[in-house]
């Protein structure tokens, strides 16, 4: 998105505060995710998290109990998943809730579907391919996070690892050298 242009700028702050606010209402009103981010923020005043990141977690749970027939339908029932973990955090800026319900989606799944995804074949290829490249991700993403927060995550990690080491990621994850135990 192109920078504003200075005299622009300076033409919007000398606006009247009225005129001002309907068009910022205006703009707001095309943007979802800012207005949600805006309701968030401003009205929820930043205390519903722990309620948003249940609501995921229950659409998780639904999600994977819809018993799917094969392992395509599995990953795309996690790429939809995924979207609204990535919309969780755009909205919120919730980065260890963002890591935690990419694990427990990424666990969920597979104590569902184990048996879509326990051997390596054309039918798993892509579904094995994105759940190697989510490990990957999520290592990355605890990476990042507060040391004090890895120990937290160790189990679920460790469990998830194990899950992709042996079944039809396992090729995926030697190529992307995720690692068979993470250690704290």
């Amino acid at each position: 998105m192109p920078a504003l242009d200075p005299d622009l700028k300076k033409a919007i702050i000398r606006m009247p505060g009225v005129e001002k606010d309907k068009l910022l209402l205006r703009l707001l009103a095309k943007d979802t995710i800012l207005t949600e981010r805006l309701q968030f923020e401003l009205v929820e005043h930043s205390d519903t998290l722990e309620e948003r990141r249940d609501l995921i977690r229950q659409f998780i749970d639904r999600t994977a109990n819809l018993h799917q027939d094969s392992a395509g339908w599995v990953m795309m029932d996690m790429r939809t998943v995924s979207g609204y973990i990535s919309r969780h955090l755009k909205v919120t800026k919730d980065k260890y809730g963002e890591v935690e319900l990419m694990l427990y989606m990424l666990n969920t799944f597979y104590d569902h579907n184990a048996h879509l995804l326990q051997k390596y074949n054309s039918r798993t290829d892509k579904a094995a391919e994105y759940i190697a490249k989510r490990a990957e991700q999520v290592l990355k993403k605890v990476g990042k996070l507060d040391a004090d927060y890895h120990i937290e995550f160790a189990d679920e990690i460790n469990k998830l690892l194990g899950g992709v080491h042996y079944s039809a990621p396992a090729h995926d994850a030697r190529q992307l050298g995720l690692p068979n135990e993470w250690v704290v």
